[in-house]
């Protein structure tokens, strides 16, 4: 049976702006879209005739039927379906995230210069669950995703902008991989495949010829651990980049003009429970498009 696609939804404008995206990756991946709506407050019966009996949870539910009629209305190809769940927003979008093909949440954007903001409930939602999660930035549009026209304005009919993966050879996982050539894939983007590296330390008089070494031996282990996907996905073209540098930095740099960042996560949890790690905490706050956060072991 295949997963669909989940997106959490609490009628914010950044909820609408993830809903959208779902649908539109959903309609990509040829699956359903489910819209989940979590309720903490007091249950009672919903009356459509006598609004002036409504509690708040009724016109939530009401206003989560709007959205997903609007989404039927905006992609009629899509099969979108709706669920109310009483629980807090982290234990339900836990639940279920762990059910989807992956879950889409919004996230506040940043005036100015830089990314956007994971609330807690994100963050926590992150770190707990274990299929793939797309953080999408408010006010994000269907533009974003593709390259300016030729006049250098927002366009939907110009090719999709690059899929950036961040990838340690050492423990490369199929899971970030396989996520992220599929998305190029699906697409018909270039993707980039991006490792960063450190220095040893050295002394001075040798520190040229570590860096060349290190550097080669860095491109040496990403062309390896991309080598059997390019051949799984022979249509997708890949440029392989090796940054000198912490990736928490360059990652969000690299993506900066991309359409899709992914990023992994590796699973274990800690004295105060799980956690994202300091590529994909750096990526989720300073990326300007969505953000994809793969866990693996």
């Amino acid at each position: 049976m295949l997963r669909p696609v989940v997106v959490g939804w609490d009628g914010s404008s950044r909820s609408i702006a993830a809903a959208d995206w779902a649908a539109r990756e959903a309609l990509r991946r040829g699956l359903s879209l489910q819209v989940m709506q979590a309720w903490e407050g007091v249950t009672s019966p919903c009356d459509r005739e006598r609004p002036e009996l409504n509690a708040p949870r009724c016109l939530a539910r009401h206003a989560l039927t709007d959205a997903a009629d609007r989404l039927r209305a905006t992609y009629p190809k899509l099969s979108v379906s709706t669920r109310h769940v009483a629980g807090s927003a982290t234990d339900v979008l836990i639940a279920v995230g762990a059910e989807a093909e992956l879950l889409v949440l919004g996230s506040r954007a940043v005036s100015g210069v830089g990314g956007f903001i994971a609330g807690s409930v994100a963050q926590v939602v992150v770190g707990h669950v274990a299929r793939p999660v797309v953080l999408v930035r408010e006010r994000g549009t269907l533009e974003d995703e593709h390259l300016p026209d030729a006049d250098g304005r927002p366009s939907t009919h110009t090719p999709y902008r690059d899929v950036v993966v961040g990838v340690d050879p050492g423990s490369a996982s199929e899971e970030l991989l396989a996520f992220a050539f599929e998305s190029a894939a699906l697409r018909d983007a270039p993707l980039r495949v991006v490792h960063t590296w450190r220095p040893p330390y050295v002394q001075a008089a040798a520190v040229a010829r570590a860096h060349r070494a290190v550097a080669a031996s860095a491109a040496r282990s990403l062309a390896a651990a991309v080598a059997p996907w390019r051949e799984k996905f022979p249509s997708v073209e890949v440029h392989e980049l090796v940054l000198e540098g912490r990736a928490s930095e360059a990652l969000p740099t690299a993506g900066q003009e991309a359409g899709l960042l992914v990023v992994g996560r590796r699973i274990r949890v800690g004295r105060l429970g799980a956690h994202t790690g300091s590529v994909a905490h750096a990526a989720i706050h300073h990326a300007r498009c969505p953000v994809v956060v793969v866990a693996h072991e």
